[in-house]
């Protein structure tokens, strides 16, 4: 069968607005074209106000920023969380014991999973009426190599669609659910932790009806466009039957990932991880078998989705 090589050939130009920023406080250094940065010299447990407000406007301007050698306490993680907001209610894992906002995530060198959760394309948690607005992982063990994130750019490859694709989708709903992970739990019969997970599950059915949510949702902070689409939560469009849907949820999803519009960040220990979950999405890799790798997680409350009048 040939290479249709033409099939998403486009005029990439000035939209590319990833550059640099001139902060006063911080130095954020752009990693990729379309999205991500390198948040240096600053230790987020002890950002005055000022160069906060410079890390979150760095943030949502460059998506996903990554902040290395930082040494936090899960009470400093906390702070720091909730200076972007009230915590996110996390949908699948329970926080620790004295510090229920924080997920320990961790893959032991000996452990051998088919999956790993984040294993697909998706943002976080797309089911819940006021998904997670921000994530944050802070890495306190990582692979020698492996283990990788990989982000994409949401409202940069909006603005990439033709005009006519962008005014038909506008109005758009996208029917959000977890309905295909909780079967994928629950067919992994081999696996003791995923399948509490699923037993746990039986319990949130609100995350198997899901919700609907504009396809295309606008940024409260920057008021840009952006496609909220993904690989793991979409399951269908409003007023769509089974196959339109389908086959425009995978045209966007493979345009929103072209590597063009996407970044891929390695983790070291010390490494803080803040994305933001309205224009992204991201997906993790199951890459790193006989290394171990553990992480501390902290989200905060989103708003409830908007679209675009």
């Amino acid at each position: 069968m040939p290479v249709d090589l033409d099939r998403y050939e486009q005029p990439f130009s000035g939209r590319f607005d990833n550059g640099p920023r001139d902060y006063e406080h911080i130095n954020a250094v752009p990693i990729a074209s379309a999205l991500g940065a390198e948040v240096r010299g600053v230790n987020v447990a002890e950002l005055t106000d000022d160069a906060f407000g410079e890390l979150a406007h760095a943030l949502y301007t460059h998506k996903v920023i990554c902040v290395r050698d930082q040494i936090l306490s899960l009470e400093q993680q906390e702070r720091f969380t909730q200076r972007f907001g009230e915590f996110g209610v996390d949908a699948y894992t329970a926080g620790l014991a004295g510090h229920e906002h924080v997920q320990r995530v961790v893959k032991e060198a000996d452990e051998r999973v088919p999956m790993v959760f984040g294993g697909a394309w998706h943002t976080d948690s797309a089911f819940l009426e006021r998904p997670p607005s921000i994530s944050m992982l802070y890495c306190v063990d990582a692979p020698s190599y492996g283990g990788d994130t990989w982000w994409a750019n949401c409202a940069l490859a909006h603005d990439y669609l033709s005009e006519t694709l962008r005014h038909m989708i506008t109005p758009l709903k996208i029917h959000m659910s977890a309905r295909n992970v909780v079967a994928g739990v629950r067919g992994d019969a081999g696996n003791d932790a995923m399948n509490a997970v699923a037993n746990e599950l039986d319990h949130e059915q609100i995350m198997v009806k899901g919700i609907l949510h504009p396809l295309v949702r606008r940024h409260p902070e920057t008021g840009r466009r952006s496609l909220y689409v993904d690989q793991t939560y979409s399951v269908g469009i409003d007023g769509m039957n089974k196959h339109e849907a389908q086959m425009l949820i995978g045209f966007l999803l493979e345009h929103i990932t072209q590597p063009v519009f996407t970044c891929r960040m390695r983790w070291q220990a010390g490494s803080l991880m803040l994305w933001d979950n309205r224009s992204t999405i991201h997906h993790a890799f199951n890459d790193y078998d006989g290394y171990r790798r553990e992480m501390y997680r902290t989200i905060v409350q989103g708003e409830r989705p908007q679209g675009v009048n």
